[in-house]
């Protein structure tokens, strides 16, 4: 497997708690880490593979760190409470990227998710940024050709930016050309949405391409109705791939990412919106992105986004 290197042994460490009882465990104790990138028929299981790379943010003229992502976030995700859901996880490695070429970490990325999918695994990715998602979600558009695959993204952007070269900005409009040239339906859904932080041609593009919008105000004020909105989007879809760029959380409770949110949709919410969708029977794939361990205070920030993995995998029918 090209630019990929496993995660070493001293990431996953924590509080042994087995003196007490046999089934005290911790997700330290229960995931699988694979030496070599060769994904086995595991059908069901959840591979966490990630992305350590930045340089959509950079591109971007955001604030980097993204990078180290991965490696923070699996510290965090360590020590937290290991039920039956969460014996399904193992742990695959990251992709890396060489220098600043980041459309061949993308490549990578894309290669290594669908390996991953055509061994009947689903993909959990811990990003980097947001530049993730055109690598992620071109691996489940591989693996499922003939397939409605529909795309959530929990976000306070849209992603759909135009650029001479891909950026974090830029993941579902080159999806959505993608999804053109392959003559398949491009199905988007952005929940979470900031109106003040998205320009009018953005919105514009997202009228073109029939985008379900879902506001940070609707999903505050009326979240049932938010969730409703989402039901609707996901009932016609065979397959869906949900990303999640952790600045759609308010800054008080995510500082660490490169925008941070001035209203933002609290963890609590979000955890409604997410229930349904992992509970579909039609998640295929998720991801965490944007995450800045730069920006963190005291761990904070890697506790919310930690939370947010380790409930998706436990709902994750």
């Amino acid at each position: 497997m090209k630019q990929w290197r496993p995660t070493p042994s001293t990431v996953w460490q924590g509080r042994d708690d087995t003196a007490e009882a046999d089934n005290a465990l911790r997700l330290f104790q229960t995931i699988t880490c694979s030496s070599t990138f060769s994904p086995a028929q595991q059908p069901g299981d959840i591979a966490l593979l990630g992305f350590a790379c930045d340089e959509g943010v950079k591109r971007n003229h955001g604030r980097t760190g993204a990078a180290q992502a991965p490696t923070v976030l699996r510290r965090a995700l360590a020590n937290m409470a290991s039920h039956a859901e969460h014996r399904r996880l193992s742990d695959v490695g990251d992709v890396v990227i060489e220098q600043t070429d980041l459309e061949q970490a993308q490549q990578a990325l894309r290669e290594a998710v669908l390996a991953c999918q055509r061994a009947g695994k689903r993909t959990l990715v811990l990003g980097g940024g947001h530049e993730t998602a055109w690598g992620h979600g071109l691996g489940v558009l591989d693996a499922f050709p003939q397939e409605k695959v529909g795309i959530i993204n929990l976000d306070a952007h849209l992603d759909l930016r135009s650029a001479p070269q891909a950026t974090s900005g830029t993941p579902f409009r080159q999806l959505a050309r993608h999804c053109t040239a392959q003559q398949r339906d491009f199905r988007y859904a952005c929940c979470g949405l900031s109106m003040a932080a998205n320009t009018q041609a953005l919105l514009d593009e997202a009228a073109y391409r029939n985008v379900t919008i879902v506001e940070d105000m609707q999903c505050l004020s009326a979240p049932l109705e938010a969730i409703a909105q989402l039901e609707q989007f996901m009932a016609d879809l065979d397959r869906i791939y949900l990303t999640i760029d952790l600045d759609v959380l308010p800054a008080w409770e995510m500082p660490a990412v490169s925008a941070p949110a001035a209203l933002g949709v609290p963890c609590a919410i979000l955890l409604q919106l997410l229930a349904p969708i992992c509970r579909s029977g039609k998640l295929q794939a998720v991801d965490l992105v944007e995450f800045n361990p730069s920006r963190d205070r005291e761990g904070h920030g890697a506790g919310v986004a930690a939370r947010l993995a380790w409930q998706v995998i436990r709902w994750w029918g």
